[in-house]
């Protein structure tokens, strides 16, 4: 029987999500990339995932993809990027890529896959706010300005339902981008199917992902992601759903955003 009590609005404490987030994808580091291990349906999704994030990035810059190096000279910053499952094949497109994670741990492993791949791209363990805070300011008698190392593509991918003051991140991701660039944002939708599927059937009963990865309750819906977007100077473009097989085990693109979900937005330049 569906728990309504978890679907009730809920206030969290101030500042304990994060760190309660950052052990708990610790723990999980080691198994990412198993291709027969517990999170082998994560990783048949995150090629489903990859592949609509190249589509978008090549039809925005016009580039082939069947080509050499298609994304050569393309600057793309992954913010949460975890042990790096996005930003080693873009990477390996000629994307000039760097990934930033919350878990030192995390961005540990990162490193010595990428390695071993010899795959070319720059980790580092820190938050999207501190590539702001860390970028030096110019003084000048009327004013301050701050100078802020922006990117061609900014992606946000399952992060933003893990954080508490999802409006600071999008405010920071967005000041990120460059004119003329993209913000790509990979989340969960808010509804009562996310959280029979997202949490109940991946979850508890398939057992896909551990107990406890997910709150609902931090679940985003694609018109809160617009709205963040807008207030922030970006251009909505269009969210994609993407949804899971059951018998064949597949993930594919939809148009069904009632779950999963894709949301591109650029800044004008």
């Amino acid at each position: 029987m569906l728990d309504k009590s978890q679907l009730a609005p809920q206030t969290v404490q101030k500042g304990l999500k994060t760190s309660e987030e950052i052990a708990k994808f610790d723990a999980l580091a080691n198994e990412w990339r198993d291709p027969q291990g517990k999170f082998k349906h994560v990783l048949a999704f995150n090629l489903t995932r990859l592949s609509a994030i190249e589509a978008m990035i090549a039809e925005h810059f016009k580039r082939d993809l069947t080509l050499d190096s298609p994304l050569n000279n393309i600057d793309l910053l992954d913010i949460g990027c975890g042990v790096g499952l996005l930003c080693e094949p873009l990477a390996s497109l000629g994307a000039q890529v760097t990934g930033i994670d919350a878990s030192s741990y995390n961005i540990a492993l990162a490193k010595q896959h990428a390695e071993q791949s010899a795959v070319s791209l720059h980790y580092q363990h820190c938050l999207a706010e501190d590539l702001i805070s860390q970028n030096p300011s110019k003084i000048t008698d009327q004013y301050q300005q701050v100078y802020i190392k922006q990117y061609d593509v900014v992606l946000n991918t399952e992060v933003i339902e893990h954080v508490e003051d999802q409006e600071a991140l999008m405010n920071t991701c967005c000041k990120l981008v460059k004119p003329g660039g993209l913000l790509i944002m990979a989340t969960l939708n808010r509804t009562v199917k996310s959280y029979l599927i997202g949490i109940i059937g991946a979850e508890y009963l398939m057992r896909y992902l551990p107990i406890g990865t997910h709150d609902w309750h931090y679940f985003v819906t694609p018109n809160e992601i617009e709205t963040m977007v807008i207030a922030n100077g970006l251009q909505p473009l269009k969210s994609q759903g993407m949804s899971f097989n059951l018998f064949t085990k597949q993930w594919k693109i939809t148009s069904n955003t009632d779950v999963n979900y894709l949301s591109y937005a650029y800044k004008r330049e």
